[in-house]
């Protein structure tokens, strides 16, 4: 049940539904948060996802209204699925049909995703209500098309079963993504690294849901920057892991640190904490332009520079962050975090810093998932307890939203 209680000296015990939609994930989950914010818990009790990469894969990054569509189509199924790991599905002699101002009003909601409308009348139809105190939805940032779809669906979900909605920001989700695992403990002040591919940003992290952007980058996000330069080299979408794999196959053969590719570490002397990676990006471009043909040795050492520049500007940035704002914790979210290259270099900080802890997400939370959406709905309620009346017609999606 959810308790009212004064800000860090008692604990909530919640059971939230955790709605994703912000690119091209559509993920579900429903998870049990207990304790104080001081020593939060989290039980996942069951998570659905559907992941639509490879339908994105023809257009060479993702498509939003192919997106939205997709989400539209998948969130009913998923939660069906997820119902039926939580045991939530059987059939109750108090269920009755939705009145026609019940239908009528779920029609008008969801004007837009009516392929929605008519999975989740029936869905509502066929299940008891869940024992769950609380819907979190991301609301942004993201590609508006698709956040819109979870954002209507926790509406008319919140309707029907008389359940509160907190909007959450999909950038707080990566950063509270790390309290699933009993292992980080966080002290304040602490440091974000955020890495993914709409996002590069240092966040300086005074409490829970106090944040505040110290660097950030001026073009591309690292992610995108990933993308870009795999197309170059003609890997297939998304980029990421196949630079990734060819640059962990060149660090395995390489016998020297001479290079015949060597490229810039774009603003890593700069007084600010900023980033740029499409300056890195187009030495790239003008490398390959100048190489009468790109073999595949050649695309093994250009996907190795490129990751050692990218990390190397990562790791100065953030080192310098936590030395001037004096953070004993690191944490490290996003979908970039799942490279496992990077989450080594990062992880050896700790031997590098006196007194520093890093917590990084377990691999399957590093990208975009439900789990941290419902972590953050419950971090979000146990700060400030009037977020579960938050009117959920006032929830819109904001593609820009920042932290």
């Amino acid at each position: 049940m959810l308790a009212k209680c004064p800000l860090r000296t008692c604990a909530l015990t919640m059971k939230i539904l955790g709605i994703e939609t912000s690119c091209d994930e559509t993920a579900l989950c429903v998870i049990e948060g207990t304790g104080s914010l001081d020593h939060p818990s989290f039980n996942v009790l069951g998570t659905a996802l559907f992941s639509q990469v490879k339908l994105h894969e023809q257009y060479g990054g993702v498509f939003p209204n192919l997106a939205k569509r997709e989400h539209s189509k998948n969130l009913i199924p998923l939660l069906q699925k997820l119902w039926t790991e939580l045991g939530e599905t059987k059939t109750s002699s108090s269920n009755t049909p939705l009145s026609p101002e019940q239908i009528k009003h779920l029609r008008s909601l969801l004007t837009h995703e009516p392929e929605l409308f008519e999975a989740l009348v029936p869905f509502i139809e066929s299940v008891p209500k869940p024992a769950i105190d609380a819907i979190a939805v991301t609301y942004g940032p993201g590609l508006e098309p698709a956040l819109w779809v979870g954002i209507n669906c926790a509406k008319a979900l919140a309707y029907i079963w008389n359940i509160p909605v907190i909007p959450v920001n999909h950038m707080e989700g990566h950063i509270v993504s790390v309290l699933t695992s009993s292992q980080n403990t966080i002290t304040f002040p602490a440091l974000a690294l955020l890495i993914s591919g709409g996002h590069t940003e240092l966040v300086h992290i005074d409490a829970w849901t106090r944040y505040s952007i110290i660097g950030e980058t001026r073009d591309d996000a690292v992610g995108e920057a990933f993308d870009k330069v795999a197309r170059m080299l003609g890997l297939p979408y998304p980029g990421g892991p196949h630079i990734s794999a060819l640059a962990a196959r060149e660090r395995a053969q390489k016998k020297s640190d001479d290079s015949l590719y060597t490229l810039p570490r774009p603003m890593i002397h700069s007084p600010d904490f900023d980033f740029s990676f499409s300056g890195l990006k187009t030495a790239v471009l003008y490398m390959i332009k100048n190489i009468p043909v790109l073999t595949d040795d050649i695309k093994q050492k250009i996907a190795y520079e490129f990751e050692e520049a990218v990390v190397d500007v990562l790791l100065h940035k953030t080192k310098k962050a936590l030395l001037t704002h004096k953070s004993s914790s690191l944490i490290i979210g996003g979908g970039v975090i799942a490279n496992t290259y990077i989450r080594e270099k990062f992880l050896k900080l700790e031997e590098e810093i006196s007194g520093l802890t890093v917590s990084i997400p377990e691999m399957n939370l590093a990208t975009d998932n439900a789990v941290m959406i419902a972590v953050a709905g419950y971090i979000e309620a146990s700060i400030n307890t009037d977020v579960i009346a938050t009117d959920p017609n006032s929830i819109v999606a904001q593609g820009n939203v920042r932290l």
